[in-house]
């Protein structure tokens, strides 16, 4: 396993980077979130056009580039620094990662060229009402008809869900409860009986719904009642991502922080230079760089088929969770009372880290998955 990025992979940092800044200033962030949508296509088509971001992990064979978890979370990393407004996450961490472990291969023959050029915009419904991450909390049903399937229930919590065009949805058979009797299915975002809602959330620079199936159409996606595996596969990996797309934003936040306190004078000197701001600046310092080496430790596992992977994950998105939480409450209390009006930047953060620790299951949720997985 290595513990350094190539090269390569910091030059393509460098480079994504540098187009985040032109494309994804504060200015824009604020712009998009306040639609509806929460993302525009014109920037969605220049993002795969000009550097094909959403075809880094998907395998060559389906269209993409393939690499691996590394680079994918380099992506990641800088998205969750800048903030990016776009469907991304919803379309190649969750769809694209429940298709790859999921599907068959005339399925991914099928579903994932679009997802790689950016034309198929899909996400992941698993969540209900509970808010639970948990396969087994699944109530949504499905019936056979036919060659297909009728699906009844509701998802909500669904990142991208009112937008759209590709919904991979986690349901059960009638009567199975626990991990038994759960499938994957696909279903068009425009189909009979599908109704969307985009949900009023904190954090408006990622979006959620909440989807009402009243016997929708769909069609299974690999085989039949065995789908807990690959869901907990996905949701691992989503976990990884999450928690590198996290580090990028505490970056962010200590870096601004560090830059306000160098340009704040008190007592006719810089704040930066009192002794209490040295501490809290050198303990934000610590507390990031230690999320992040969790964070890419946890990327190189998924890339190296480490065995204890999912116990890495969840220590990855325990760390990243309470480190960005935390990086935020210290850049708010820096930037003083100019940190809590609508005019600074930081609050568009200190939402992002709110919703993101609970995105997935919180620390203390993962803390337990932690123990759990290292006990078996």
């Amino acid at each position: 396993m290595k513990f350094s990025f190539s090269g390569e992979q910091e030059e393509f940092r460098s480079n994504l980077r540098r187009f985040l800044t032109d494309r994804a200033p504060t200015k824009e962030v604020r712009r998009l979130m306040e639609t509806d949508v929460g993302w525009e296509g014109a920037g969605w088509r220049a993002l795969n056009a000009e550097l094909g971001l959403t075809a880094v992990r998907i395998p060559e064979a389906y269209g993409g580039h393939g690499f691996g978890f590394g680079e994918h979370c380099i992506v990641l990393e800088e998205m969750g620094r800048s903030l990016l407004c776009a469907p991304y996450f919803a379309t190649t961490v969750l769809a694209a990662g429940a298709i790859l472990n999921a599907g068959t291969e005339g399925q991914k023959q099928a579903l994932l060229p679009g997802i790689a050029s950016g034309d198929t915009i899909a996400t992941l419904a698993s969540t209900e009402a509970s808010g639970s991450w948990e396969a087994a909390a699944t109530t949504l049903t499905a019936t056979p008809s036919g060659a297909s399937y009728r699906l009844n229930g509701h998802k909500s919590f669904v990142l991208d869900g009112h937008t759209a065009d590709l919904i991979v949805v986690l349901a059960r058979a009638p009567g199975t409860t626990g991990e038994a009797g759960l499938s994957f299915f696909t279903v068009a975002g425009h189909a009979a009986g599908l109704s969307r809602r985009a949900l009023k959330v904190m954090d408006p620079t990622r979006k959620l719904a909440r989807l009402e199936f009243q016997d929708v159409e769909a069609s299974l996606l690999g085989e039949a009642d065995a789908a807990a595996a690959p869901f907990n596969r996905t949701m691992t990996e989503a976990a990884v991502c999450l928690a590198n797309e996290m580090v990028g934003g505490a970056e962010r936040l200590r870096e601004d922080a560090l830059a306000y306190a160098m340009m704040r004078m008190q007592f006719g000197r810089p704040i930066a230079s009192f002794q209490s701001m040295k501490h809290k600046q050198a303990d934000m310092l610590l507390e990031v760089e230690l999320a992040k080496s969790a964070a890419y430790y946890a990327a190189a596992a998924l890339d190296d088929g480490d065995a204890d992977v999912a116990a890495t994950a969840s220590l990855a998105k325990a760390c990243a969770s309470d480190t960005y939480m935390q990086t935020a409450i210290h850049a708010i209390q820096i930037h003083g009372g100019i940190g809590f009006t609508w005019d600074n930047d930081t609050h568009l953060w200190f939402k992002r880290a709110k919703s993101s620790e609970v995105l997935f299951g919180d620390a203390s949720h993962h803390r337990e998955l932690m123990m759990r997985n290292w006990a078996a």
